[in-house]
């Protein structure tokens, strides 16, 4: 079975919240069954685990503010790709 990892990370354009600032926040992974976590950058960093990418965007795509902007990896060639978050 070959990995199918997706790496990506998060590009905030405008900060709604006043929390995270601008420019690439997050660093994140999507495993092969969905899940997806999210690696807070910053002074208190943290890390959340969600069920789907979808439910990440949900939650952190803040109607448009912050891009989803998947890596290219060797491991599994995944061209680079921006999901333009909604919601």
């Amino acid at each position: 079975m070959e990995p199918t990892l997706q790496t990506f990370y998060l590009l905030r354009h405008n900060d709604v919240s006043g929390v995270s600032g601008t420019g690439i926040v997050a660093e994140g992974v999507v495993f092969r069954d969905g899940t997806t976590v999210i690696r807070w950058l910053g002074d208190k960093p943290s890390t959340v685990v969600w069920g789907s990418i979808a439910d990440a965007v949900a939650i952190h795509g803040h109607g448009g503010n912050t891009e989803f902007v998947f890596n290219t990896t060797i491991v599994n060639q995944i061209p680079e790709r921006r999901l333009k978050v909604v919601a």
